[in-house]
C-alpha cells in the first residue's frame, strides 16, 4: 500500500516514515528541503533497509501537486507534516504562513478529493487550545482564539478538513493534536536537527548541554505550578510517530466512526521546564547551564493531554519516559556534533 508523507524528512515526518517501512507500507516522501536535509534518506534507509522513493518539491505550486498525484495515482493515504511552524516567525511573517501552511493543504485536499478513497492524516497542534480552562486537557475542550499565526493555521486548517469531508465522503480523515515531540531514533541515526537557534526546550538544552550555546534561559519561575516554571506535556517522537501509522491504519481498514475524527496524542504527564533540565542532568551526567528570565509573552502556564480517547480508540499508547526521550535527544545530539 503506497502512501505519502509530506515534510517526511523532517524530525517528525522522518521517524514516520521509519514506522510506516516497518510495518509494510511503500513511502514516498515529498519535502522541499527548506528545514530539512537530503541526508536524512540515508538515516531511515540504514534503519529500515529501505529507501523510501523522494520527490524535492514545493506543494505551493500548485500545478506541481496536481503533476505529482497523476504521476502516483495509486496512494491510498497521505500523512500531511509539510508546514512552517516557528511562533514566533510567524508573527513576523503572516502571509508567508498562512501560504504556506493553508495554501498547501487546500491543494492537497483537492487531489484527494478526486480518489474513490483516500485517508488523511493532519498534523495538528494542542496550540489549538490556547491555555485551556482544565487539565488534562481533552478533545471537547473548546478551542480558543490563537495566539499567533502559526496556531491560527492549525485551526483553520482542521476547519478546512472538516468542512471538505462534509462533502465528499470519499474522503476519511484525522486530525492528531500533539502535544511537545522530543528525542530521537534509539539507534542515533535520526533525530532532531533544528536549522539556527532552536525555537523548542529540548533541542536547546541538548545543544546547551553539549556547548553549542553558552545558556539557556528559563522564562518565569513565578508560574502556579509546583516549581513556578511551565508544564508541558512531553511525548517521544517514535512514540508519536507510530501514533500516525495507527490512524492511518484506522482510516484505510475502515475502523473509524466518523470521516473526520480528532485525537490528542501526548503522554497525559505534565513536566514543568525545570523537571526536564532535571532529566537531562541525569541522563547525561553533566550540569546544565541556565538562568531564571522574565516571563516571554504568549507562554500559557501548563498543557498536558487526556489521553484516554487515544489510548481506547486507536490502542495506542505513549511507552517512553521523559527520561528515555531525553536520553535519546542527549545520544542523538552528541553523535551528531562528534
Amino acid at each position: 500500500m503506497k502512501v505519502l508523507v509530506t515534510g517526511g524528512l523532517g524530525f517528525i515526518g522522518s521517524h514516520t516514515v521509519v514506522e510506516l517501512q516497518n510495518v509494510g507500507f511503500e513511502v514516498v516522501i515529498i519535502d522541499d528541503l527548506s528545514n530539512s536535509s537530503e541526508e536524512v534518506l540515508n538515516g531511515i534507509t540504514s534503519i529500515t533497509g529501505k529507501t523510501p522513493i523522494f520527490e524535492k518539491l514545493d506543494l505551493k505550486e500548485k500545478s506541481k501537486v496536481e503533476d505529482f498525484f497523476k504521476k502516483y495515482d495509486d496512494i491510498e493515504g497521505v500523512i500531511h507534516f509539510a508546514a512552517s511552524k516557528a511562533v514566533g516567525e510567524s508573527v513576523e511573517l503572516p502571509l508567508l504562513y498562512y501560504e504556506n501552511n493553508i495554501g498547501t493543504l487546500v491543494y492537497i485536499l483537492k487531489e484527494l478529493s478526486k480518489k474513490d478513497k483516500a485517508g488523511f492524516i493532519f498534523s495538528s497542534s494542542c496550540t489549538v487550545y490556547g491555555q485551556a480552562d482544565k487539565m488534562p486537557i481533552t478533545e471537547d475542550a473548546p478551542v480558543k482564539s490563537a495566539e499567533s499565526p502559526y496556531g491560527n493555521t492549525k485551526q483553520v486548517g482542521e476547519e478546512i478538513i472538516r468542512d471538505t469531508c462534509k462533502v465528499t465522503p470519499s474522503l476519511q480523515a484525522i486530525a492528531l493534536r500533539y502535544f511537545n515531540p522530543m528525542g530521537a531514533h534509539p539507534s542515533a541515526k535520526i533525530g532532531e536537527l533544528p536549522i539556527g537557534v532552536p525555537q523548542n526546550l529540548v533541542p536547546f538544552i541538548t545543544q546547551t548541554g553539549v556547548g553549542l550555546r553558552e545558556k539557556l534561559s528559563v522564562f518565569g519561575d513565578d508560574y502556579p505550578t509546583k516549581d513556578g516554571t511551565c508544564v508541558r506535556d512531553y511525548i517521544h517522537v517514535v512514540d508519536l510517530a507510530k501514533a500516525h501509522v495507527v490512524a492511518l491504519q484506522r482510516l484505510l481498514e475502515g475502523k473509524n466512526k466518523e470521516n473526520y475524527e480528532v485525537f490528542n496524542v501526548g503522554t497525559g504527564t505534565g513536566s514543568t521546564v525545570l523537571e526536564v533540565i532535571n532529566s537531562f542532568e541525569k541522563v547525561s551526567g553533566k550540569k546544565l547551564n541556565y538562568q531564571i528570565v522574565d516571563r516571554r509573552e504568549g507562554d500559557i502556564t501548563a498543557a498536558y493531554a487526556d489521553t484516554a480517547k487515544a489510548n481506547n480508540e486507536l490502542g495506542w499508547k505513549a511507552e517512553s519516559t521523559l527520561d528515555e526521550a531525553m536520553k535519546s535527544a542527549w545520544d542523538w545530539e552528541v553523535k551528531v556534533r562528534s
